[in-house]
Order: structure tokens, then C-alpha cells, then sequence
């Protein structure tokens, strides 16, 4: 009898898509201020690197007159191809307007998934994204809950489930695949 591998994906430049979930201002105001800090930095490394690479970014916004706009310094850095899909359900998946922007590539078939509250939103869309086909990627460093403990808590349902518990450089260097690639030392950079 042989022993079979497991094959663990990998995030590819070329099917990827990076997901952006109510990384908002009153939203982020609830969150540990340390960890936050920590997680917008990693979002912005994961938008320069799909600005660098050409990969697409879809955005979201959860009631938005009441949680605000996504914070500033993600905000700026959100290429200016659509609009956030505003919702108020908790899953993207059930929010209006946001198949059609994940659509928009339909060879892409990965999503990296970053933003807030990684029990709430993140786990109900993730979960609504496998069901619809889709390999999902979660940083682990690029989400956030207002309690660690929530946020270990989905990781670990996450992990449970098939969904890809990955850190944020890791997604980078994937997305690279080749020290030798054009945009290897601007990726690179990212996390020197």
C-alpha cells in the first residue's frame, strides 16, 4: 500500500483575485490597535503586489452610512476600475452587484480574501465563495476580529473546511513564483 500526498495549492498570478472586505473606519475603531496596524500594512502589500502583477481587486463595503468608508490608507490604494459592492448582508456572496464583479474574470478562479471581521463577513463569504467553485486563499495576517479568539476560532473552522490558511508573504512569493520575474524585486521589496 503507498501513501498518497496531500497537494497543498498554491496562489497563482494568473487565476488569482484579491478580495477586500469591509476594511472600513468605524469598523476598524472596534478592532485591537495593534493588529490592526499589522493587517492594514499587509493589505496594502497585497494591493501594490496586484497593481504590480496585474491582478484584479474587488472591494466591499458593509452598511456603509453606519461603518464609513474603507480606511483611508487602503482606500488610496484601491485601483479605480469599480466601486466597493456596498452590502449589508454579511456574505458577499448574497450582496447584489458582487457575482457580477468577481465575474468579471471568469478564468480566475482563486480568491485571496483579506479585511474585517473574520468571524463574521469573512467566514459567511468564504464559505458562500467555496460553494461557488472557488479556491480560497485567507492570510491569516491580512484578517481581523475584534476578539483573538474569534479569529482563531474561524481559522480553525476555516482550515476544517478546505479553505487555504496562508500568511500574507507567502501569496506574494507565489504570485512571484521566480526570483527571476520583472517584478520580483518590487514584490520582494514589499516585505524586506
Amino acid at each position: 500500500m503507498s501513501v498518497q500526498q496531500a497537494h497543498m495549492p498554491l496562489c497563482q498570478r494568473s487565476a488569482s483575485q484579491l478580495l477586500i472586505i469591509d476594511a472600513q473606519e468605524r469598523l476598524a475603531a472596534a478592532m485591537p490597535p495593534d493588529e490592526l496596524e499589522v493587517v492594514v500594512d499587509n493589505i496594502n502589500r497585497l494591493l501594490t503586489a496586484a497593481k504590480v502583477m496585474g491582478i484584479p481587486v474587488i472591494a466591499t463595503q458593509h452598511n456603509s452610512k453606519g461603518l464609513g468608508p474603507i480606511i483611508e490608507n487602503i482606500r488610496g490604494n484601491i485601483p479605480d476600475v469599480h466601486e466597493p459592492t456596498e452590502k449589508t448582508a454579511f456574505s458577499c456572496c448574497t450582496a447584489p452587484g458582487f457575482e457580477r464583479n468577481i465575474s468579471l474574470h471568469p478564468d480566475r478562479r482563486q480568491l485571496v480574501v483579506v479585511g474585517m471581521e473574520a468571524h463574521i463577513c469573512i467566514a459567511q463569504t468564504v464559505s458562500g465563495l467555496q460553494r461557488w467553485g472557488y479556491q480560497v486563499f485567507v492570510p491569516a495576517d491580512g484578517i481581523i476580529s475584534r476578539k483573538p479568539a474569534l479569529k482563531q476560532n474561524v481559522l480553525d473552522r476555516m482550515r476544517a473546511s478546505g479553505i487555504q490558511v496562508v500568511c500574507t508573504e507567502s501569496v506574494g512569493f507565489e504570485w512571484i513564483g521566480d526570483s527571476t520575474d520583472a517584478q520580483f524585486r518590487a514584490v520582494w521589496s514589499l516585505f524586506k
